[in-house]
């Protein structure tokens, strides 16, 4: 028979929410998401030079604006090159430290835990410092390549973390099965380990794209004279002109964004210990 607690427990889980409690949920999500409306808002404004409120009229050639500008363009399709090589090397290496970390133990594992997980715990200027420095060092000259290895760093924690979750939620027994059945190594990797971790995989790799795809601090120290979407409209901010071109953009990049990091919620919704922290 259920103790009386859990009965009272049950009930108050059965309540309706409280006014005061709707007011807070409610002033927390404006709070996050009201500069994004006026973000979509101002890249229909037909002032080019001033955010006045509410906007003198509403126009849609500031997309056809946008469209047609090279530079745009251009940072694009660097963004898109880099989101997609370093979140193609951070399915590797993340996914092989995972697996190392959780099938092996072995004296100093908890401080290579926590090296690996280092770069996305420091600030990005820090990142960013460091980067810049190990590239001078090895006189590496700022090109695609250092963007790349800049972005990676973190997007390697992002993959490792989806991954280890899961390998923790997955059944040794499977593994051990597996080979005593005959399969090797690799056979054991592609048809069970590879399916338990697939999803993960899958979350991983949208927050790793999401994440890279928007970076400005790190990308700043490793960029040089390349503009990615996010430095390009930093760059429209410190000169303002034509600043609907630049809300226009913004929205796009939101969109981007957006769309990766509701996939890997939605992939990774039933597990509750798939964390994907971000910068």
């Amino acid at each position: 028979m259920p103790s009386k607690a859990a009965s009272n427990s049950s009930l108050r889980m059965g309540e309706r929410p409280s006014f005061s409690l709707k007011a807070a949920a409610t002033f927390g999500l404006l709070f996050l998401n009201l500069p994004l409306a006026f973000i979509l808002l101002y890249a229909f404004s037909t002032d080019d030079r001033s955010f006045t409120f509410p906007p003198p009229g509403l126009t849609l050639k500031w997309f056809a604006v946008a469209w047609e500008r090279d530079d745009i363009w251009q940072a694009l399709w660097l963004s898109v090159r880099v989101a997609l090589t370093g979140t193609a090397i951070a399915l590797v290496l993340g996914t092989l430290a995972s697996a190392a970390m959780f099938r092996f133990r072995f004296f100093g594992k908890e401080a290579i835990t926590l090296l690996i997980l280092l770069p996305i715990a420091l600030p990005g200027i820090v990142t960013g410092i460091s980067l810049r420095s190990a590239f001078g060092f090895v006189d590496m000259p700022f090109s695609y390549w250092t963007i790349v290895l800049g972005h990676a760093t973190f997007c390697i924690v992002v993959v490792y973390n989806n991954v280890i979750a899961r390998l923790r939620r997955s059944s040794p027994a499977l593994i051990e099965a597996s080979m005593d059945l005959g399969a090797n190594s690799f056979q054991t990797f592609r048809h069970v380990i590879l399916p338990n971790i697939a999803t993960a995989l899958l979350a991983g790799g949208m927050l790793a794209f999401a994440l890279s795809f928007d970076e400005v601090i790190v990308t700043t120290f490793t960029a040089g004279q390349q503009q990615t979407i996010p430095i390009w409209i930093l760059g429209q901010l410190l000169r303002p002109r034509e600043r609907p071109v630049t809300n226009v953009v913004a929205v796009f990049v939101i969109l981007v964004t957006m769309l990766p990091i509701l996939g890997a919620y939605w992939l990774t919704r039933d597990t509750h210990d798939a964390s994907g922290s971000g910068k």
